[in-house]
């Protein structure tokens, strides 16, 4: 055990009152009491292993958004077309629909601390790689194509194993509040690391964006690495993670309704609405360029970062299958709001806006899931989970940038942004469960 650390680990030895913070003697004053019931619940941080985690997880995350600005904007540079930089979706697309779904299933039986530390280091090896082309000046598309997807193969792996670690450390209560946390520090990442990637873009280049990521990608491999031994429970131990664990994943998946409509509305937000591949071409012809792309990428997540620091009533929501379609409609109308914009202020505001709805529905999805699904499934619907929450924008880049071809920018971003937000009314309609959902009822 790394550190020689004890830290509960399973079902029966979940955080003790020794994690939690003491509470007060008495009741808050009105207004205090007010902010505690808004505020993001900080109760999981009580929490050695999750807190170690949490903080790999958010400051590597700054690096990996980094790469995430730099890599399209280069493709960009190279080939003037959004159309490939929407190709970047496809690339990354096709490892992590099958590496996402495999790894889940591997995290089921298999040492999950073992398994993230292997995947993330994959992960850090294609952000070296980006950084060598672009020391070297090469402009390879196809290198850089090749990297993009070993990296997404890395990050298929270790998503679904880092979620189906989470639900291991805490009494189920608590969950909903170390997934706000954790979308939370994610969203910061993704603030700040567009931020950067904007600043060191203009003043130093590629290679100093590429450096960076893997500079600060090492303290999630460290957080990692310092986990404790997280073995599979029950019976999986014994079993083979092969294509039969994931069908047996898919088969689950395929009965229960509430999960499977939580999957197919997140995959109409984003893969119908999300405008990302289009920000290097509206930063450049409306916005003046590569200090407009930074904050066109960062504007999601300051939306979403604000709306996980007031994020404490989200844990007292009990019928959220409704909540979780209303955020999805708020979302898909801001953005095709944000694409009328022609104020760089303005468009980032309303990008913000649902930014906050999206991490709204967010959680309340990886709530569903991580409370919903037993242990031993757990790992391959997070599996489905990864592909479908990292595979949507992909499409989405996809669906805007082909788009934009034919019709131009705005219509594009305008058109997918609307469109979202009537299909996931429609699809919510035509299967009632998920809007039934109540989790008194569960």
């Amino acid at each position: 055990m790394a550190g020689g650390e004890t830290v509960a680990v399973t079902s029966e030895q979940q955080s003790t009152p020794a994690d939690t913070p003491d509470m007060p003697a008495g009741p808050p004053p009105p207004r205090r009491h007010l902010l505690r019931r808004l505020a993001i619940d900080t109760r999981p941080l009580g929490n050695r292993a999750f807190r170690r985690l949490w903080l790999g997880q958010g400051v590597s995350f700054v690096g990996f958004q980094v790469t995430a600005v730099a890599v399209p904007v280069q493709v960009y540079a190279i080939s003037g077309s959004s159309a490939w930089v929407g190709a970047l979706g496809v690339v990354g697309l096709v490892p992590l629909i099958v590496f996402g779904l495999w790894g889940g299933a591997i995290a089921d039986h298999m040492d999950r601390r073992r398994l993230l530390f292997t995947s993330s280091l994959v992960t850090w090896l294609s952000t070296l790689a980006l950084l060598l082309q672009a020391l070297l000046g090469l402009d390879s598309l196809l290198l850089i194509m090749a990297a993009v997807a070993v990296q997404s193969t890395g990050f298929a792996i270790s998503s679904p194993t880092r979620g189906a670690i989470v639900p291991r450390l805490f009494d189920k209560e608590l969950v909903a509040a170390a997934t706000t946390l954790n979308f939370t520090a994610s969203q910061v990442g993704m603030l700040a690391g567009p931020l950067f990637a904007g600043v060191v873009l203009a003043h130093w280049g590629y290679a100093a964006a590429y450096g960076l990521d893997a500079a600060l990608f090492t303290v999630g491999l460290y957080a990692a690495l310092r986990l404790p031994p997280i073995p599979p429970l029950g019976d999986t131990v014994a079993k083979a993670a092969g294509l039969r664990s994931v069908v047996d994943g898919l088969r689950y998946l395929a009965t229960q309704p509430v999960l499977m409509m939580s999957f197919v509305v997140d995959i109409i937000a984003m893969g119908v609405a999300m405008p990302r591949a289009l920000f290097p071409e509206v930063a450049d012809k409306t916005f003046g360029g590569e200090g407009a792309v930074g904050w066109l990428f960062a504007a999601i997540a300051i939306g979403s970062v604000l709306g996980g620091l007031m994020s404490g009533w989200i844990g007292r929501v009990h019928r959220q299958g409704v909540a979780l379609v209303a955020a999805i409609v708020v979302w898909g109308l801001a953005v095709a709001a944000a694409g009328l914009a022609h104020q760089l202020w303005l468009a980032v505001a309303l990008l913000a806006v649902g930014g906050a709805a999206d991490l709204v529905s967010a959680v309340f999805r990886q709530t569903m899931l991580q409370t919903y699904a037993p242990d031993e499934m757990r790992g391959r619907l997070q599996g489905v989970f990864t592909v479908v929450v990292a595979g949507g924008p992909r499409l989405g880049d996809l669906r805007a940038g082909a788009t934009a071809a034919v019709t131009g920018a705005t219509a594009s971003w305008v058109g997918g942004g609307v469109a979202c937000a009537v299909l996931v009314v429609i699809a919510a309609l035509a299967a009632p469960a998920l809007l039934r959902y109540d989790t008194r009822k569960t």
